[in-house]
């Protein structure tokens, strides 16, 4: 079995800032920050697939390309999963382009549905998660200057193994669907 999700990586001085950024944070420390180059968008995570299964999710996921063009997005400060006051994951939200991440992540869930998984129930909120607490939720404090805004590219999805290792989770890509240039 491969646990696997489907998700956008920005670009690595995205990461690199991102990370700078929440380590500065006053409560930084109570968080397990997520090592930078591992900082990414989640568009569906699907679990564990068997591996005889993963050639016919590759194909599910390849109209994806041909139904959107690359865009822009870009960060829009910190907030906190189920909250601010209860903190249990750290993240980066997303403003513009946030519209076009949740079409991506639509079709993500239509094309995946006939190979056997099921639609999400909650809305698709796009954040990059930064980090999670490290015993019990926590109360956030986020100073008034947010981190600076910082936009990149989406031009394509990834299909991602993700699997345990010594120091955390490693991840490999399985499949790349970059969108269609207009």
């Amino acid at each position: 079995m491969l646990r696997t999700f489907v998700a956008v990586f920005p670009p690595p001085e995205v990461q690199e800032a991102l990370f700078k950024a929440a380590r500065h944070l006053p409560t930084s420390r109570d968080f397990r920050l997520v090592s930078q180059a591992k900082i990414h968008l989640t568009l569906k995570f699907l679990g564990d697939v068997a591996e005889d299964d993963l050639d016919s999710v590759k194909q599910a996921l390849e109209p994806i390309h041909e139904r959107h063009e690359p865009f822009e997005v870009s960060t829009s400060g910190f907030g906190a999963f189920p909250s601010e006051k209860k903190a249990r994951i750290l993240w980066a939200g997303v403003g513009e382009g946030s519209e076009y991440l949740r079409a991506v992540a639509e079709d993500v869930e239509i094309l995946l549905e006939p190979a056997g998984f099921e639609r999400e129930n909650r809305p698709y909120t796009p954040h990059l998660t930064l980090g999670r607490t490290r015993t019990r939720p926590t109360k956030l404090d986020i100073p008034e200057t947010s981190p600076p805004t910082l936009r990149f590219a989406v031009s394509g999805v990834e299909l991602v193994e993700s699997t345990p290792g010594k120091n955390g989770v490693n991840y490999s890509m399985l499949a790349n669907y970059p969108f269609n240039s207009p």
